[in-house]
């Protein structure tokens, strides 16, 4: 999906024009891929542009710096800001969030310890990711032949920049063979997750979604609905998965902030159906929670005009 273009990007902070926000070719990050990256949401509600979950996403963006021994040069109150700033500045009612910390223009070769740290924060209007069919009437999936990394090899915990290329390789694969999405496996052999999604199966009224012991990356939109499925009284439980599980789900589903939460109509083409209650029942209460409907969870929503 095109990157429909806003007004202005900040940049170490200030606010650039849009066509203005460059980098060298020799910026570090370009060649090597150390840098780390929040994929964030701001909702239309009935008080105005909300960001969710504004907090938890920036402060897994520090964690995921600390992994990779890059130090932010701002504080995450900073961060969370910046932010705001963004999405009011462009006045945009709904719109996707981008911000990256990336190892910058000055210093060549493998150590990164030498070169200077950038951020930046982008925001544009975006539907979501797998398209509204894949909402309404849930998305086919494959389980792809690229494992996820072992986390002695890339620490999945961390959302780092060059880790991607592992997610990508099974995208270009699933799209390539007709798919709308792969799951990776661990090298064991355990479900880990999407390429940029954490995955769910429904068994018995029952949600289970691997840990993240398995290589998924902890999810701040899985987070949610955990609480969510706890406060409609639904099981739900973090557990090691065979593709076979998969298979013999009742119901299927995955999630992210820029997929939102999508059914999983097939997996290797072994058809789970019309997405099923569960999943619709999550969906809407994820939706009334994200548009400020729901009370329960007003911290949640964090307002660009206070």
């Amino acid at each position: 999906m095109a990157i429909q273009e806003a007004d202005t990007i900040w940049m170490d902070g200030e606010l650039v024009n849009w066509h203005e926000a460059k980098i060298h070719v020799l910026t570090h990050t370009l060649h090597y891929g150390n840098g780390v990256f929040e994929g964030i949401r701001a909702y239309e509600t009935d008080r105005g542009a909300a960001v969710f979950r504004l907090t938890p996403h920036i402060h897994r963006l520090f964690r995921s710096a600390k992994i990779l021994c890059i130090e932010i040069p701002y504080s995450p109150e900073e961060i969370i800001e910046a932010t705001k700033l963004v999405v009011r500045e462009n006045n945009l009612p709904s719109c996707y969030i981008r911000p990256l910390v990336y190892l910058g223009y000055g210093e060549m070769g493998l150590n990164p310890l030498t070169s200077e740290v950038n951020v930046s924060i982008a925001a544009w209007p975006w539907g979501t990711y797998l398209g509204d069919e894949g909402i309404r009437n849930g998305v086919r999936v494959m389980i792809s032949s690229w494992q996820r990394h072992d986390p002695n090899a890339m620490p999945p915990a961390a959302k780092g920049c060059g880790h991607y290329i592992n997610s990508q390789m099974a995208k270009v694969q699933a799209m390539n063979a007709g798919y709308d999405e792969a799951i990776l496996l661990t090298p064991q052999g355990r479900v880990s997750e999407c390429t940029g999604e954490n995955v769910f199966i429904v068994s018995d009224g029952e949600i289970i979604t691997p840990p993240t012991s398995a290589g998924a990356l902890e999810g701040i939109t899985q987070d949610s609905i955990k609480t969510l499925a706890h406060d409609l009284e639904i099981p739900y439980r973090t557990e090691d998965l065979l593709r076979s599980d998969l298979y013999l789900a009742d119901e299927a589903f995955l999630s992210g902030t820029a997929a939102e939460i999508v059914p999983i109509r097939s997996v290797d083409d072994r058809n789970l159906g019309d997405p099923g209650p569960i999943t619709r029942q999550i969906q809407r209460g994820y939706e009334e929670v994200v548009h400020g409907r729901d009370a329960r969870y007003k911290e949640w929503n964090e307002y660009v005009k206070e």
